[in-house]
């Protein structure tokens, strides 16, 4: 008996039920209201009306690893299988039906339908499944799919007809494959230098030629060297690049003419149609022979369309091709025309006074006169650079029996960058003489030279100035008599440079010396160090070896000097750094004076006044000291 459907009478289905959320279903897209939530479902997550639940898992096999998507997983694989389907043929004579072969299938659709021996239609057309590949086979076994036997596929008419007739092609020609050659020799050419001697016709003379042999394509071309002044037109080549045939016909053979493979007989059936038999043992076939790389030699001749062209040399690429390739070591170059004759100097007229010599001589090499170059690249190499001077400056004294000009001094400079030379005197209280410049910066000419000549002078260079040395400078002596310090070291530290600061030259002169006065060397040595400290003073030194007459000069001993002498570096001085610190902290402008001195007592917890030199630099830095690592260094260890 049904109860009517009044309150208190009937089930309720949300009883126990504890979920009651909605779903959105509604929402704005682009401004306009609609449904999106179609596949939503209802009230607590119930199905909605004619709603079906979507499968959450896929009919494919889940693999071994990261849970990839099935359109990434299975990307780039496919199921292959062997198939066929039966074509109609209705407008051939010999045949009536194709069979079409193979096809595959793509992970992206559903496979249950696949399975061997089965028939089913795609588009219009029944294909027979007959096998498939390892891959598809242990897929769909994975997959619980029974796989049926396979079967073979039938017979096609067509092809067995191609094969039954094997067909050959039907032109006379044979394509030769060349793609090898051209890869590995491209851009790879031969080179070399022949004549074509002309003489013999009218007006001929001997032609200078440059042959190329094109490694990728074993063809040739040539150009013509035509000399300035010749009468001859230049011409782009001499040979077009082609294929050079070593015994040239008289006649050109026509297009066509030759072929790799010759017909011959052509008939023609009302059945079969036309046929081509060729010739397999090419009974009338042309063979010509080509220039190789192995026929090019030098001193060998090549034969151009009748012209004896002779090969005289060739480049180094070509001659490290035949000693790699070939083993042939001797190409030394053909001598087939005489040397040419020596161009007469071309005579220079003396110097006239006016301007410099350079000038005068570069108004003589053309008709429009330039100025004379310098050497640019000495004069940024040697000009001076930061604390680098490259001056060396030298103390003189004058050579004259005046015994007022005997006490003048003079310092010589000697600037490297354009090898220029200045004179200046130091002024001295009662001498009479008025110090200052005594000669202008400029290059200066080595006395004894003839003024009015073809040839340029010569002038005074960095290797003519050295310690003991004398120079004429306008007409006045100087000697020279000590060097600065930098001097000295710039002449030791380019000893390549100056013969008289080399070490090694001078003891080359000391090592020369007899045996009988070595041993008084040994004697005098002996006397002059009677304590046995391994040392004697410089003028000892310098005294014995100017008496031993070996040819050493000055600068010389000095240089030994300094080679083998004890230098002690001097004290540092403690009042000169405090100084310089002050003088420093002052245009710095640093005013935490008083707070670095309560860091300083801050750190002294024993009142001892002293602190260790790295707490004592670490206050420094903290402090951010504006003094140079050096002096604070210093000033520390002190």
């Amino acid at each position: 008996m049904a109860l009517p459907f009044l309150p208190g009478n009937s089930s309720n289905k949300y009883l126990g039920k504890e979920r009651f959320h909605k779903s959105q279903h509604f929402d704005y897209s682009n401004g306009v209201p609609m449904l999106v939530g179609s596949e939503k479902p209802g009230i607590g997550g119930e199905l909605l009306v004619g709603q079906k639940i979507k499968p959450k898992y896929t009919v494919y096999p889940k693999g071994q690893g990261r849970g990839l998507p099935s359109w990434v997983a299975f990307d780039k694989q496919a199921l292959c299988f062997e198939a066929y389907f039966q074509e109609a043929v209705p407008e051939a004579r010999d045949e009536t039906y194709r069979i079409t072969k193979d096809y595959y299938f793509y992970l992206f659709y559903n496979i249950f339908h696949f399975n061997l021996n089965q028939q089913m239609v795609l588009y219009s057309r029944m294909f027979t499944v007959t096998n498939c590949d390892s891959f598809t086979r242990n897929f769909l076994t994975k997959l619980g799919v029974r796989l049926n036997e396979p079967v073979h596929i039938p017979d096609d008419p067509y092809s067995n007809l191609r094969e039954e007739k094997s067909m050959k092609p039907l032109r006379p020609y044979e394509r030769h494959d060349t793609l090898k050659q051209f890869l590995e020799h491209d851009r790879k050419v031969l080179r070399f230098y022949c004549f074509w001697d002309d003489t013999d016709s009218v007006f001929g003379d001997l032609r200078e030629l440059i042959l190329h042999y094109f490694l990728a394509d074993d063809t040739i071309e040539i150009l013509e060297v035509i000399s300035p002044n010749s009468g001859r037109d230049t011409l782009p080549k001499f040979l077009q690049r082609s294929k050079l045939p070593k015994h040239a016909s008289i006649r050109i053979k026509q297009p066509g003419e030759i072929t790799d493979r010759t017909v011959l007989n052509v008939f023609a059936s009302p059945t079969k149609g036309k046929r081509y038999i060729l010739d397999s043992l090419k009974t009338g076939a042309v063979h010509e022979d080509f220039y190789k790389d192995y026929d090019l030699t030098v001193g060998g001749e090549v034969n151009v369309w009748g012209r004896r062209v002779i090969i005289t040399d060739c480049d180094d690429f070509t001659k490290e091709y035949y000693r790699s390739k070939y083993g042939i070591e001797d190409l030394a170059p053909v001598q087939y025309k005489a040397p040419e004759a020596p161009k007469p100097p071309s005579l220079v007229p003396p110097y006239n006074g006016f301007g410099s010599e350079e000038d005068s001589l570069s108004s003589c090499q053309g008709l429009l006169p330039k100025p004379p170059q310098k050497d640019f690249h000495k004069f940024m190499e040697k000009d001076r650079c930061g604390l680098n001077s490259n001056i060396l400056n030298f103390r003189a004294k004058m050579v004259t029996t005046d015994p007022v000009d005997t006490e003048r001094l003079f310092i010589i400079s000697f600037y490297l960058c354009d090898d220029s030379i200045s004179v200046f005197e130091r002024p001295q209280r009662n001498s009479g003489v008025i110090g200052g410049k005594f000669l202008e910066r400029g290059r200066v000419k080595k006395p004894g030279q003839e003024l009015f000549k073809s040839e340029l002078s010569e002038y005074f260079t960095a290797q003519d100035l050295y310690v003991g040395a004398t120079l004429c400078l306008n007409s006045k002596d100087f000697q020279l008599l000590d060097a600065d310090e930098y001097t000295l070291k710039y002449m030791e530290q380019h000893a390549e440079e100056f013969p008289k600061s080399n070490v090694g030259i001078v003891l080359s002169k000391l090592r020369s010396i007899p045996e009988e006065k070595q041993s008084e060397i040994r004697k005098f040595l002996l006397f002059s160090d009677p304590s046995n400290t391994g040392f004697i003073p410089y003028e000892s030194f310098r005294g014995l070896l100017l008496g031993l007459d070996c040819g050493l000069s000055e600068h010389e001993v000095l240089v030994l000097g300094r080679q083998f002498s004890v230098r002690e570096d001097p004290e540092a001085d403690m009042g000169l750094m405090l100084a310089v610190a002050q003088d420093i902290l002052r245009k710095k402008q640093f005013e935490e004076l008083p707070d670095l001195t309560r860091a300083f007592s801050y750190r002294d917890q024993h009142k001892t006044g002293r602190l260790s030199t790295k707490e004592a630099r670490a206050i420094c830095k903290s402090f951010q000291l504006p003094l140079p690592e050096t002096l604070l260094g210093g000033l520390l260890s002190k």
